[in-house]
């Protein structure tokens, strides 16, 4: 298949620190060139692939030293892809909305992974708006926020095998890892890690919204307690020894996470995770198996106790069964071709013949719960 991806513009593909979306647009990608597909990425021109890549911009916004409007950017990659679109098969978006108006114009099956919350206000009456349009929800629970109408598509994120190995959580502490902010519950960790006795280990990016939470309320923690350390980002290849040297993965989240790539990051390192269950945590984590399952402080702490009791192969066997690249691709593949098999239906296919893809992925639509 000729398949189009397109990514945002605000970090590179595969970003250079943090940046959940934009990594696993990098592992499919990869992974679909791998199995012979022909690709073309839309990013930023720092991005690193074996597919085609066409620059929506020069280098990631974020990290770019000219401060450029990402709305004008992104439609203007926009019209890149208008003026190549009778080139593709498919075209997968990762971009948020910019892109639903555009696609009434667009002659070409199209889906758009949702990447985001969804449970901000007017967000109902948008999708009802653009109902004919494919989704693709993360998680059951991110479904959850979507209209009965809309056309949603389930499939978990997944990395590629060899990308982390299992450690063996020598290194006696817990672990926080992704970004300062409210809603990812940094000041639950401190407390949580203090009251088990166990130094904690924060690895995090600090956007410039979430400056004024970090300096008055977390920061003050972190200098006070010397058993906590902040490290700041970390790159893709500092995860392994961070993740599988750690004990836990703390991650007592106060917001519907979408999928919480962290958690599956952790048990590819054979870490257990710790986790409130709120958002996709309760679809991502076996209880008992890939960590523990809480409605408290005090029941994370209890858990953090009993950590141990948790054999890492099996937290690994967790990852390998449900979360991997190749059972990602899979899925979307299949989505990609039942969306090419509706249009051929309707007598208007282009492209060259669809090849079946084995194995157990069957690509459904959900329904809201």
């Amino acid at each position: 298949m000729r398949i189009a991806q397109v990514a945002p513009l605000v970090e590179s593909v595969p970003p250079k620190l943090y940046g959940g979306t934009e990594r696993i647009v990098s592992y499919l990608t990869e992974e679909l060139v791998r199995r012979g597909h022909d690709v073309t990425l839309f990013a930023s021109g720092d991005s690193q692939t074996s597919a085609e890549l066409v620059a929506g911009s020069k280098t990631a916004l974020r990290l770019s030293e000219k401060s450029r409007d990402p709305v004008l950017q992104h439609l203007l990659m926009l019209e890149q892809l208008r003026d190549r679109s009778d080139d593709f098969d498919v075209i997968h978006f990762h971009i948020d909305l910019l892109q639903f108006p555009f696609l009434r114009t667009l002659d070409c099956p199209s889906v758009t992974t949702l990447h985001g919350r969804l449970d901000k206000p007017g967000i109902l009456s948008f999708y009802r708006e653009y109902s004919e349009a494919r989704l693709v929800a993360i998680s059951r629970a991110q479904r959850r926020s979507l209209p009965k109408e809309a056309q949603a598509f389930l499939v978990y994120h997944g990395l590629p095998r060899e990308l982390l190995r299992i450690g063996k959580g020598r290194g006696g502490y817990l672990a926080f890892l992704g970004r300062i902010s409210p809603e990812k519950g940094p000041v639950d960790a401190i407390a949580i890690a203090l009251a088990a006795g166990l130094p904690l280990k924060i690895a995090a990016k600090v956007d410039k919204a979430d400056m004024a939470y970090w300096r008055k309320t977390v920061k003050p923690l972190v200098d006070k307690e010397p058993s906590i350390e902040f490290i700041g980002e970390i790159a893709e290849h500092e995860k392994a020894e961070f993740l599988g040297n750690a004990k836990a993965l703390l991650f007592p989240i106060d917001w519907p996470e979408p999928f919480g790539l962290v958690m599956i990051e952790a048990m590819a390192c054979g870490t257990p995770v710790v986790a409130y269950p709120l958002g996709s945590v309760p679809e991502i984590i076996e209880e008992g198996r890939s960590g523990c399952i809480v409605g408290s402080r005090e029941a994370a702490i209890a858990a953090v106790g009993k950590i141990d009791d948790i054999d890492r192969v099996a937290v690994r066997q967790c990852f390998d069964q449900r979360f991997t690249v190749e059972r990602m691709t899979a899925g979307y593949i299949q989505l990609y071709e039942k969306l090419l098999l509706s249009r051929q239906s309707k007598g208007h296919i282009h492209g060259r013949p669809l090849v079946p893809v084995p194995g157990p992925i069957d690509v459904q639509p959900i329904r809201s719960m």
